[in-house]
């Protein structure tokens, strides 16, 4: 007697329910997207390829994040603000004639850097972000991110006034410092190939150039 032939719909139909752990097809529906959106900007990433990496159903993706948008903005930009939120904290306990310059510059440098390097993926979807209408700007979280760098902006100006400097645009310091972050991140590999100096090398530059080209400016 022929064997029946099952169609791949049919055979997916047939399979047993994967049990999972709970919490583990958010973990893995996390880990797709990070991974996806590294290589694709958001917009070329779709709600299918991720739930078809994370090996689960695209009925799961909208069950934990309700949308393409939110997923990217839980695994992409709440790591990046909540970063920059801890800084902020860190700001706000702070006594200047008690505090160490170098090492404060160092709390906000090596984790947003590190933070930036896990999630590569937030780096394309920003320069892709001019092509982005508001509305997935705000629904993806990109706002958030222009908000979180509105409040380093801010910081930036209480840190000139604390020492007496003057700028017409004193919050420019904090993005030039997050966009000289950003271009080490996002050129690494063109800078150095495949052996890019060790992690700690490159935070201690990146620190010495915050120091020395903004608190040390002439007054």
């Amino acid at each position: 007697m022929p064997q029946q032939k099952i169609s791949p719909k049919e055979r997916t139909a047939r399979a047993p329910a994967v049990r999972r752990a709970p919490g583990e097809a958010r973990r893995l529906l996390l880990d797709a997207a990070r991974d996806l959106f590294a290589r694709r900007d958001y917009r070329a990433t779709t709600t299918r390829e991720i739930a078809e990496a994370a090996g689960v159903t695209e009925y799961l993706l909208f069950r934990h994040f309700g949308s393409k948008a939110g997923l990217f903005r839980e695994a992409l930009v709440v790591p990046f603000t909540s970063t920059l939120d801890e800084f902020r904290q860190t700001w706000q306990s702070v006594v200047p004639e008690d505090t160490d310059e170098e090492e404060l510059s160092r709390q906000f440098i090596g984790p947003l850097y590190d933070v930036l390097v896990r999630h590569q993926g937030l780096l394309l979807t920003l320069v892709a972000s001019d092509g982005l209408s508001e509305d997935e700007i705000e629904a993806a979280g990109i706002a958030d991110i222009r908000r979180a760098l509105s409040v380093l902006g801010q910081i930036s100006a209480e840190g000139m006034s604390l020492r007496g400097m003057q700028s017409d645009q004193p919050d420019l310091p904090a993005h030039s410092t997050v966009a000289m972050i950003v271009g080490m991140v996002a050129l690494r590999s063109t800078f150095f190939g495949n052996r890019p100096p060790s992690r700690e090398a490159i935070i201690d530059e990146l620190v010495q150039a915050t120091l020395h080209g903004f608190l040390h400016r002439p007054k």
